[in-house]
This record gives structure tokens, C-alpha cells and sequence, in this order.
């Protein structure tokens, strides 16, 4: 038998090519991403910060405890879908909150991604060099 009476919310949020699925549970803070602490699977500080802004913005960071399963893409891009994710789903615990979400722009999906290479060139913008003699 499953045990319902933990509420659990889980969202996904995406960023270039980097796909996090969230999931928030009531509990005391912990965050855990790919089975591995937050402070391991992120050392660098900017992007925990970078990550946790919904948290701290809505000051919820002692209140839910946050599993992250995120594959794809690079650090910065797997923080940026982190952050969405969490967002989306502190707005599923409570609606209230998001005017304070949009004006900080968390529930936003950042459209930008790495333009493909185009054929005759050799990057997306980047021409062969132009001999005129």
C-alpha cells in the first residue's frame, strides 16, 4: 500500500538542452540531484545560487525538501532548468505566489539554444575566409 498523505508537487523545467524533472516534498531543506548532495553535484557557488532562487525569493528553502533528476546539457544550462522547475512547482503548492515568480522572471522558459551550423560555413555565423586575389 502507498503511503498519499506526503504531499508531493513535481514540475519539469527546461533550459537549452538540459530537461530537470523537480520534485518538492514538505521536509527540512535538503536538495538532492542525480542521488548526489546539491554541494557535490554543483561546487561552484554562482550556480547553486543560480538554482535555488525560487527558494530563497519566496523563502521556502527550510520548507520543502527537493529531489532533482536533470540529464542533458551543461552545468549553467542544468541550473537554469533546476530553477525553472522549482519554480513551477512552488507554484503548484501555492498560486499565490506567482505574481512574485513572474516579476522576478523564474517562470520564464529562456528560449535561447545554440543556433545549428549552417553547410558552406564553418559555424552557425562564421564564414571561410573571403580571398579576393
Amino acid at each position: 500500500m502507498v503511503d498519499t498523505s506526503v504531499q508531493e508537487f513535481v514540475a519539469t523545467g527546461r533550459r537549452k538542452t538540459a530537461v530537470a524533472r523537480v520534485r518538492l516534498m514538505p521536509g527540512t531543506g535538503k536538495i538532492t540531484v542525480n542521488n548526489r548532495p546539491f554541494e557535490e553535484y554543483f561546487p561552484i557557488e554562482n550556480l547553486r545560487v543560480h538554482a535555488t532562487r525560487a527558494l530563497y525569493l519566496t523563502n521556502t528553502q527550510n520548507v520543502y525538501d527537493v529531489w532533482v533528476n536533470v540529464k542533458g546539457g551543461g552545468p549553467t544550462g542544468q541550473a537554469g532548468a533546476i530553477r525553472l522547475g522549482i519554480a513551477r512547482a512552488l507554484l503548484m503548492t501555492d498560486p499565490n505566489l506567482k505574481p512574485l515568480l513572474r516579476s522576478e522572471g523564474l517562470l520564464t522558459r529562456d528560449p535561447r539554444k545554440k543556433e545549428r551550423k549552417k553547410y558552406g560555413q564553418p559555424g552557425a555565423r562564421k564564414r571561410f575566409q573571403y580571398s579576393k586575389r
